[in-house]
């Protein structure tokens, strides 16, 4: 037989303190405290997504407007403004828009648009234009002039009508009848009757009296016929009077206008010539000829019936109509405009029509109560608002993209109980160019991509804000310019190269990796506030790295309430967890906590139990509906690894449990598989496993070691747990390598590395971590397909072996049973 060398175990690497210490060194040239840099100007660390707004704010064609994603807290509003401030961009055409009545619609009012500023001398120019008609029409009425003419006219028409009225009255004295005004109702009438004894009497009279003899029939027959006559003659006169009344009308009016026409046309032309707007001109032509239809409203010197004591919003000014509603004055703008809504409803973003109630009781609107939002202010500019108050609003969306999609806005009031809403009215559609600038989460931006067919038409740009940037001395004098300007602008306490340096820090802890930094500036900031916070109370002059340290312990101290109460279930033994001693199939995993704003690690009790079977890996929190699909992956991985190593030339007859143990609220990630790798090889090959090391990692199928999130938060965790039942300088915790960049420890724990008290293992494979937890070496498959004796795969291959063999013999022994039973 060939002889074969045992195996050794490579000592396993292990990081050092010098490992772990992320502790900045750099200091610029002659600065010693944040007084010697520059005040910080310009964005850092987003020049990707300020290459892609800046395409998106000078691209004037349709449908290129912004959507800005990233995380709050990244900078993008104030990117946003920042640039819009800064980049030179061509003044636009400044618009004023005005609404104005339609005369022949009144519930379609019509929409003027003039050069920036003329819109306000229109309005101006209108309200003089009805102040000096009000003011020197009722003089021409007063005029002898007027007077003159008006008394001729009269006069000439009266003359012609009591001619006609004199003549029939003189023919019912020549027949013995006279005209008599008898009283009906509330009114008087007019009736004919005929004279008898020099006394009226109605017919209907005379027929009585003719029925009782004492009026002769015929002679009542003669007048009966006679009435007849002369009534048909009454309404021809009736009628004639009329038509002079009437035609006396015509005459005083065709005299009004004479007087008044002149004038009106007079101050028209004038406003045409100061405003040669196409619609403008259309709108003066209806205003003269609504004037000219009604002159009769100069007369009117008081109000109306039944307005003298009405409040001013139920009154109805006789020349409202002619007022002029400016909804959009840029007269006073300077440069372009730039909207953030910070407020979103409809009625601030789209504009709203008020109504109100007129003096019959009635709910009513017009022209003069349409009022403009803040997407119509910022026409010619752009528009800033926060995807989620967009979205969350009702209505809002909806009437955003039709007025992006057709370049316009309608002003409609919302009501969302229209049917207890009063008559409405519908003005002219405004033409729309706006920018609008949406910001908002990526999770927003994909759904609406996916959603919403519109949504790529409208919002063609998207720029993309990243929460960190590369640690490099750049990306440092970045962040300490950063901080002299927030010292400057709200006149904080100076920092000294330690307290920047220590501010640094907390950006590589933000940003989870020790070559990058955060760029949630709010978040940089609060700790900047609050670091000064500090210095103040124990009266220093400057930051330090200390009243940094202390703030950030403060910052967590506010928030940890839970990590301390499950912290002392571990300290009485209510939740258990062995960190001495060994085990066989019992494994030490580490979980994250997060609870919103703060996340913390603490480990948990992986227990295996393996037995002869063909049930292979039973997931019991699958089972009991308590995993994720992530971990019920990494189960089924860790099941693919096993039949790999073992079960290339035998079945894998066995059937293990895995649980983590003292879990009621569900499990989910991966991060534990390759500990339970090693709990099952544990078990099958009873190998005592070192309880003071915790495993956190991924695996894949074939056995390499894969990175996890929470690196640092299961490390504290750990640390603290052990910490708190005494450290005895055999725990630790194996990790995966490509997680080492990620280390940003708490000084604690770096220190009791530093003191040799704690350690930590990074690994790449399943060998090497289960050479840590047992000391025996891994051993590795050789070309005769077997593994070196004496190495934890040997032990385990042997036992899987053993039990395929057995559960064979049993199956055959058991056939054997059944046939022998047959037989008898």
């Amino acid at each position: 037989m060939p002889t074969t060398k045992r195996t050794k175990r490579i000592k396993p690497k292990e990081l050092s303190f010098k490992d772990l210490n992320y502790q900045l060194k750099y200091s610029p040239p002659q600065v010693k405290t944040s007084d010697d840099v520059k005040p910080c100007c310009r964005i850092i660390g987003q020049d990707k997504a300020i290459n892609a707004i800046k395409l998106g704010l000078n691209l004037k064609s349709v449908g290129y407007n912004i959507f800005v994603t990233g995380h709050a807290g990244t900078g993008r509003t104030t990117t946003i403004k920042h640039l819009l401030e800064h980049l030179n961009f061509e003044k636009p055409q400044l618009q004023d828009i005005c609404y104005v009545n339609n005369f022949k619609n009144e519930d379609c009012p019509r929409v003027l648009i003039f050069t920036a500023g003329d819109g306000s001398r229109f309005k101006k120019d209108m309200n003089y234009l009805i102040s000096a008609l009000r003011k020197v029409v009722p003089k021409i009425f007063l005029s002898e002039d007027y007077k003159d003419r008006y008394s001729r006219i009269v006069r000439e028409f009266e003359g012609r009508q009591k001619e006609l009225i004199n003549g029939f009255e003189e023919k019912l004295t020549k027949v013995g009848f006279v005209m008599v005004q008898i009283q009906s109702g509330v009114g008087i009438r007019n009736e004919i009757q005929p004279l008898i004894d020099k006394e009226p009497n109605s017919l209907d009279k005379l027929e009585r009296l003719a029925k009782e003899g004492k009026f002769s029939l015929a002679r009542l027959d003669e007048l009966r016929r006679t009435w007849d006559s002369l009534r048909r003659e009454f309404d021809v006169v009736t009628v004639e009077t009329k038509k002079l009344t009437n035609k006396l009308e015509e005459a005083l009016s065709k005299l009004d206008q004479s007087m008044v026409a002149p004038l009106i046309s007079d101050k028209i032309n004038l406003l045409k010539k100061r405003f040669p707007y196409e619609k403008v001109q259309l709108y003066l032509d209806e205003v003269e000829e609504a004037l000219l239809s009604d002159i009769d409203r100069f007369r009117e010197a008081r109000p109306r019936r039944g307005e003298e004591e009405a409040p001013p919003y139920r009154k109805r000014e006789p020349f409202e109509e002619f007022s002029v509603n400016i909804i959009l004055d840029n007269s006073e703008t300077e440069g372009i405009p730039i909207v953030i809504e910070k407020s979103p409803s409809y009625k601030n973003i789209f504009g709203s029509l008020e109504r109100v109630v007129d003096r019959f009781g009635y709910w009513r609107t017009d022209f003069s109560r349409i009022f403009s939002g803040s997407l119509l202010r910022a026409s010619g500019g752009f528009f800033i608002i926060n995807a989620m108050d967009l979205l969350t609003e009702p209505g809002m969306w909806m009437q955003l993209k039709r007025a992006l999609r057709n370049q316009e806005i309608q002003i409609a009031g919302y009501d969302p109980f229209y049917m207890m809403a009063g008559s409405g009215i519908k003005p002219e559609p405004i033409p729309l160019d706006v920018k609008v600038v949406l910001i908002g989460e990526a999770e927003v931006y994909r759904l609406l991509w996916r959603l919403d067919e519109d949504f790529k038409k409208i919002f063609k740009v998207k720029a993309e804000f990243d929460n960190m940037i590369k640690l490099n001395k750049k990306s440092i004098n970045q962040y300490f310019e950063f901080i002299r300007r927030l010292v400057d602008n709200e006149h904080l306490l100076p920092f000294d190269i330690s307290g920047m340096q220590a501010i640094c820090e907390y950006g590589i802890h933000l940003a989870g990796s020790r070559d990058k930094l955060t760029t949630r500036f709010n978040a940089i900031s609060d700790m900047i506030r609050e670091s000064t916070f500090f210095t103040q109370e124990r009266k220093g002059k400057k930051v330090t790295r200390e009243d940094v340290y202390k703030a950030f312990e403060n910052k967590i101290s506010r928030v940890n309430l839970i990590e301390e109460k499950i912290q002392e279930l571990y300290d009485n033994n209510t939740l258990l967890v062995s960190i001495t001693g060994r085990a066989v199939g019992q494994i030490n995993g580490l979980s994250v906590y997060n609870i919103g704003e703060y996340s913390f690690g603490r480990p948990t009790r992986i227990t295996v139990n393996t037995a002869l079977g063909k049930q292979g890996i039973i997931n019991i929190e699958r089972e009991a509906e308590l995993s994720g699909p992530t971990y019920n992956k990494g189960v089924l991985v860790l099941s693919g690894y096993l039949r790999q190593m073992f079960a290339q030339n035998k079945p894998l007859a066995i059937s293990a449990s895995i649980s983590f143990e003292q879990s009621y609220g569900g499990v989910d990630g991966d991060s534990a598989s390759s500990t339970e790798i090693y709990a099952i090889l544990s078990s099958i090959g009873n190998i005592p496993i070192k309880q003071g090391i915790a495993v956190t990692g991924s695996v894949n199928q074939k056995g390499e070691i894969q990175p996890i999130g929470g690196v640092n938060e299961k490390i504290n965790g750990y640390f603290d747990v052990c910490k708190s039942k005494k450290l005895t300088g055999n725990q630790g915790v194996v990790i995966p390598h490509q997680n080492v960049k990620d280390l940003i420890l708490r000084p604690d724990v770096m220190k009791a590395v530093k003191d040799g008290k704690f350690h930590i293992y990074p690994i790449k494979t399943i060998n090497e971590g289960i050479e840590i937890l047992t000391d025996l070496p891994s051993g590795k498959r050789r070309a005769d397909g077997k593994f070196p004796k004496g190495t934890v795969m040997r032990i385990v291959d042997d036992k899987l072996l053993e039990m395929a063999l057995t559960l064979r013999n049993f199956g055959q022994k058991e056939e054997n049973n059944n046939k022998t039973k047959k037989k008898k």
